[in-house]
């Protein structure tokens, strides 16, 4: 699984339609959050074996990053754009739905952009040296 962790002051995502994977969220809902921090991830083909471990290497990972940046809340988008070879669909949503739990469990606000769907994202970034992270787990 590949993540890339942004720090934002603020990002939007609103499902504008849907894709053509079979697994997509029923009732799509836009997301919006202030201060928080993005996760675009990628699920492998390579996490298909072990989900419930990647699922928690990747929110050990996401923690880790949330405390170096002092942030209590999380949005996971699912990006297919990370050039890798990809899980099945059905996988990397197990995947993101474990490490959702996994989070909110720690006390974590998490939330999810819509799955299967293309998404108008806003994004405003903040500017320091560690707003951008890349994480493979």
């Amino acid at each position: 699984m590949r993540l890339l962790i942004w720090h934002v002051d603020g990002f939007v995502a609103e499902p504008t339609e849907r894709g053509r994977s079979k697994v997509a969220d029923a009732e799509p809902r836009p997301v919006r959050v202030e201060d928080a921090l993005v996760v675009f991830a990628a699920c492998e083909k390579a996490d298909e074996p072990e989900p419930k471990a990647v699922a928690e290497r990747a929110a050990a990972a996401i923690v880790e990053v949330a405390r170096q940046m002092g942030e209590r809340t999380v949005v996971l988008h699912s990006f297919a754009h990370l050039f890798v070879e990809l899980s099945t669909p059905a996988t990397a949503k197990r995947i993101l739905d474990d490490i959702e739990r996994a989070l909110a469990e720690q006390g974590y606000t998490v939330s999810q952009s819509a799955f299967g769907w293309f998404n108008r994202l806003e994004l405003r970034a903040k500017g320091h040296p560690l707003s951008r992270i890349a994480r493979q787990v």
